[in-house]
């Protein structure tokens, strides 16, 4: 088949059948929509293509910045088809977690904007939560810059109707739909559809536990956040470990040929997880999206599957108990200067680079949650004599790691609780670089 445009290659992917001494349940038929075979490799290929295709006119006319808060598939995809028109697009967010995105996406051209904000999930009083600075960016200059963003716009589950539509071509009523839950987008189009030709159809979200990060899924915290997310739309919603997904991962590369990423190893992950707990009580149609491909998570699995690449598997945050973390030691935002004066600690703080030079608590040195870890691998690197006192956005990475070194035979060390956000909204002072 000959192309014209690239974009006539986004959507038509196919479904993969899993086959059952693979996925061991009882009356499934499993089957992968397989959306990494988009030309820019993932299911935000169809999403991008929607937020854009009705204005390519008028950004080339007005020459406006196309300005999204991505940074992953749904940036990469936005800037090669606005970058085909000639339309400069900016992606303004918070930190980059994965190397291999940032390098992309400079290598294709994208202007990148990490902003310091002090939370990584959105927060209406923060001034640099990405959503409410990029509508500053637009009202104090709205001829320069235009945005439809993912997190709000229906284009964007409207355009997953168009993966319904093909999933119910090749398979007609579907009994199970499995989707990760990052805008909600893909799972929200795909329901709409098929529950127009099966009110029964169940469709069951998933997200990732509670301090997990698996790119692209959002945590039970941060699933809220999410402008288009509808909850009665899902039969129920399921957690998925980080180790949980890159096992699955690996069935699907290994068993299946798929070279998926971590995140479509969450969707089989929560698939099988789900259907093993209630197993349907008859022969029933099951999909589950594989949503992009494995080369840009290499970072990503060597910091959570050293073991892969030759080394140890270590112990992480992601793997400690949460009855490790409710042990660990807390001191209150509330309490936190006058316990600082009394014990004179080593005050910590995990955050990137930017925010922390934003605003930090007085007297504290900035070590990045990634640095940090790799610097406990072994050993505390401070003397046990020594108080100290973990710093995160709000209060929850800093836990996990208080506990990760009391598992390590650190117990001098303390998570400030609620984490710069309740300290800085407690009208304690704050220093910047």
């Amino acid at each position: 088949m000959i192309y014209t445009s690239i974009l006539d290659y986004i959507g038509q992917t196919p479904l993969l059948k899993i086959a059952p001494e693979i996925h061991g349940l009882n009356n499934v038929e499993l089957y992968a929509k397989c959306e990494l075979f988009n030309p820019f490799g993932s299911v935000k290929d169809r999403t991008a293509l929607a937020l854009v295709k009705k204005h390519l006119t008028e950004l080339k006319s007005s020459g406006q910045t196309f300005l999204e808060s991505s940074s992953g598939n749904t940036a990469k995809a936005l800037q090669v088809i606005l970058s085909m028109s000639g339309i400069e697009f900016k992606s303004v967010t918070n930190r980059i977690k994965t190397p291999e995105v940032r390098e992309i996406l400079s290598a294709l051209g994208a202007k990148l904007q990490e902003l310091p904000g002090l939370s990584e999930c959105p927060d209406p009083t923060d001034p640099y939560n990405p959503i409410s600075y990029i509508a500053n960016m637009i009202s104090r200059n709205p001829k320069k810059y235009f945005q439809n963003s993912q997190y709000y716009s229906l284009d964007n589950p409207a355009i997953h109707h168009t993966t319904g539509t093909e999933i119910f071509a090749d398979l007609g009523a579907l009994d199970y739909f499995f989707g990760v839950l990052g805008t909600t987008g893909s799972t929200r189009g795909v329901t709409e559809f098929i529950k127009n030709k099966n009110p029964a159809l169940q469709t069951i979200g998933i997200i990732a536990e509670k301090g997990d990060y698996l790119p692209g899924i959002r945590n039970q915290d941060e699933i809220h956040e999410v402008g288009i997310f509808e909850r009665s739309l899902y039969t129920d919603i399921v957690q998925i470990s980080v180790d949980a997904a890159i096992d699955s991962m690996l069935i699907l590369n290994r068993k299946c040929g798929l070279l998926c990423g971590p995140t479509s190893g969450g969707a089989f992950a929560g698939t099988i997880a789900y259907l093993k707990s209630n197993p349907p009580p008859k022969l029933s149609k099951v999909v589950f999206i594989a949503c992009d491909r494995l080369e840009w998570y290499m970072s990503y699995l060597k910091k959570y599957r050293p073991s892969l690449f030759g080394g140890e598997n270590k112990e992480n945050v992601h793997n400690l108990t949460e009855q490790e973390i409710q042990a660990a030691a807390v001191v209150s935002a509330e309490d936190a200067p006058k316990w600082i004066a009394e014990n004179k600690p080593l005050i910590i703080d995990l955050r990137g680079n930017t925010a922390f030079k934003t605003a930090h608590l007085p007297g504290s040195i900035n070590i990045t949650d990634n640095i940090f870890e790799d610097l406990t691998q072994y050993a505390p690197p401070f003397s046990k004599g020594n108080k100290v006192l973990l710093v995160c956005p709000v209060g929850d990475r800093s836990r996990a790691f208080v506990a990760l070194l009391l598992r390590k035979g650190f117990d001098s060390a303390y998570s400030l609780d609620g984490g710069i956000v309740k300290y800085r909204d407690l009208g304690w002072a704050l220093e910047r670089s």
